[in-house]
């Protein structure tokens, strides 16, 4: 099965890119000349291809039909899609780095059309795999394959929040109801409530193919059930280790922040831009004391199931990078790392499960 690539841009397109970012809004003579100073043998008819590449990734805007009066300026997604280097990013201290400090009320017009067109036909292609897989396998070993994936989803969501329990100790714990020794009590009650929260979506399918307040709401309860945290929408301030981001701290507005990120994941037509959007915006809003971000995973396995995708399991994901995507988020409202993770993740799951 071939692999994803992201679609990279090559040193000249970022030097386009970065001179458009420059000004307000340029001519195609205008690029050709700057470009030609770093690049001597560029052609216009090579320019004019990359700029049609930067269009269809989102990154520009066109202005003017003509190729006489057409302009060109950085598009209003420009922040949200381009690509960041991760590593330079973490490497300055959170106090150190520029970012936004306050919750961006703009967010929910700029989460749209967030993958390009070569990703969606991945996805669409990655998707089909799965649902052939799924209708040529044997009811008994369907089942099999759903607990695997059950099993180890609640073992990785739960490690991203600390979690210690090994993948091994989670199957003995989910199958068997053997609680492993040296770990706490309400280590073996999180890895049963991913259980508990997988096994009602599982059973309400078709119900997240519309997501409302009250049924993010019912997931949470179900995710931190037993673990002492407060079930209804947070009424208190909340702190996010290793960033200057801090969420909301008005009820209202976070019940407004909910509304609005609902009725964006239902007007939108792609399933996996649902499920990214919904996950991006439940961690963003941190609407509950605790346990957000257990609750936007689930939640998008939700949309994905409902409408007949593979779900993620988040084996292969590597903790500190899922973490690094949420910061970028937070504190540049970028998606480029999130993205990139689900595309894996998406990808390895479809490869991993069901056959």
């Amino acid at each position: 099965m071939p692999k994803i690539t992201s679609n990279k841009l090559n040193e000249r397109q970022n030097a386009i890119l970065a001179f458009i970012e420059s000004n307000e809004s340029v001519s195609i003579g205008q690029i050709f000349e700057h470009i030609q100073k770093d690049f001597e043998k560029i052609t216009r008819i090579t320019v004019s291809r990359d700029l049609e590449k930067l269009l269809k990734v989102s990154l520009i805007e066109k202005q003017g039909e003509s190729k006489r009066t057409a302009v060109y300026k950085i598009s209003s997604q420009y922040s949200i899609l381009k690509k960041i280097d991760v590593e330079k990013y973490f490497s300055v201290d959170a106090d150190k780095r520029e970012s936004k400090e306050k919750f961006n009320f703009d967010i929910f017009g700029q989460l749209r059309n967030i993958f390009t067109e070569a990703e969606k036909s991945r996805l669409s292609e990655l998707n089909d795999i799965y649902r052939k897989k799924i209708a040529d396998i044997a009811p008994d070993a369907l089942k099999k394959e759903i607990e695997r994936l059950n099993i180890d989803f609640s073992w990785k969501s739960s490690k991203i929040e600390g979690n210690t329990y090994s993948l091994l100790e989670t199957e003995q714990l989910i199958k068997n109801q053997q609680e492993a020794s040296g770990h706490s009590k309400e280590e073996a009650t999180m890895i049963l409530n991913h259980k508990k929260t997988l096994d009602y979506i599982g059973s309400n399918k078709r119900d997240f193919q519309t997501v409302s307040v009250a049924k993010i709401e019912n997931i949470h309860s179900l995710l931190v059930d037993g673990l002492n945290v407060t079930k209804n929408l947070r009424k208190t301030l909340v702190g996010i280790t290793g960033t200057n981001y801090r969420p909301l701290d008005n009820e209202f507005q976070i019940r407004e922040a909910l509304e609005k990120t609902c009725k964006s994941v239902n007007e939108t037509k792609d399933v996996f831009e649902k499920a990214v959007v919904l996950m991006l915006l439940i961690a963003y809003i941190q609407p509950f004391v605790d346990g957000n971000k257990r609750t936007s995973r689930l939640s998008g396995n939700a949309i994905l199931q409902s409408f007949d995708s593979c779900p993620l399991s988040y084996r292969s994901m590597d903790e500190g990078e899922y973490k690094k995507a949420m910061l970028l988020f937070y504190e540049q409202n970028n998606i480029s790392y999130f993205k990139e993770l689900f595309l894996k993740q998406f990808e390895f799951a479809v490869e991993n499960y069901f056959g």
